[in-house]
């Protein structure tokens, strides 16, 4: 078995090695989004039954584009192969209930590992003066240490977690790991973090260093603005224009929040992430 080339590799969903989790646990409701309603448990309709989705090359034209979006971080292939050994929901109710209530739990605690993973990687050796050489270093290493420790735990020590108290701790280095990378950029760093930004013309925007955490952007125009060094994360990014826009640097991206924007070959992504197909 080859080394991965990106610690995050193993964080990329394997659908191939899944049984059609995300085709069956969560909910959607009928929108510009989900061609239909479907309640949470329930196989999608267009789910095979060798688990492969039956519209797959034509989700966006057949109304489903938030099935094209949708990333398990990994997570389905692991709690399918190695959290259940192989087994898929349909063998019981008992086992589906199961397999859908960690599925939850196991894809939120992946979620905080490809961010610690950036994190670790993004965060500046040399502090400022007076600060430890190893903080906030050493608690993202402790972190991400025990996270992946509970993403190998069972049905039943995953569906006990504590996810809302696990992911604020995580959240606090995160947080403070952005303000360190962030902090000297030469641009505005503009703080709209939460803010709502649905459909405003930020075209060709200088938005270095700024902090648009939780930032709802659907619809904005992003053409040509610099992000680099921006934090992303939890930003909702559905059709957003991204067409020429620089992400390369940006912090906490996502492929899923890639994946519901739109781009273009000019559109400069982080080197973990791949270019949507329909970014033409």
């Amino acid at each position: 078995m080859t080394t991965p080339t990106d610690p995050r590799d193993e964080l990329r969903a394997d659908c191939a090695s899944c049984v059609g989790l995300c085709c069956v646990a969560p909910s959607f409701a009928a929108s510009s989004d989900f061609g239909a309603d479907k309640p949470a448990g329930q196989p999608c309709s267009h789910l095979r039954p060798d688990f492969r989705c039956g519209i797959h090359g034509e989700l966006r034209e057949r109304g489903f584009p938030g099935c094209t979006v949708y990333d398990c971080f990994g997570a389905g292939q692991k709690l399918t192969q190695l959290t259940f050994g192989g087994q898929d929901w349909r063998g019981s109710a008992q086992l589906a209930e199961s397999m859908f209530g960690t599925f939850t739990v196991l894809r939120h605690l992946h979620e905080l590992l490809w961010y610690l993973t950036e994190a670790l990687s993004r965060c500046p050796v040399n502090q400022p003066r007076g600060a430890s050489n190893d903080e906030p270093r050493g608690g993202l290493r402790a972190a991400l240490e025990q996270t992946e420790r509970l993403a190998r735990g069972g049905p039943d020590q995953l569906r006990r977690l504590d996810m809302a108290e696990h992911h604020q701790r995580v959240n606090a280095l995160l947080l403070r790991t952005s303000e360190l990378v962030r902090a000297p950029t030469t641009g505005p760093a503009l703080d709209r973090r939460g803010a709502d930004l649905a459909g405003k013309n930020l075209r060709g925007a200088d938005l270095r260093g700024a902090n648009l955490r939780g930032t709802l952007l659907i619809g904005a125009d992003l053409r040509g603005a610099d992000l680099g060094l921006a934090d992303l994360i939890g930003a909702d990014l559905r059709g957003t224009d991204l067409r020429g826009a620089d992400l390369g640097e940006c912090l906490f991206l996502t492929q899923f929040q890639a994946n519901a924007a739109r781009g273009d070959r000019a559109t400069t992504l982080p080197r973990a992430l791949t270019r949507p197909a329909h970014w033409t």
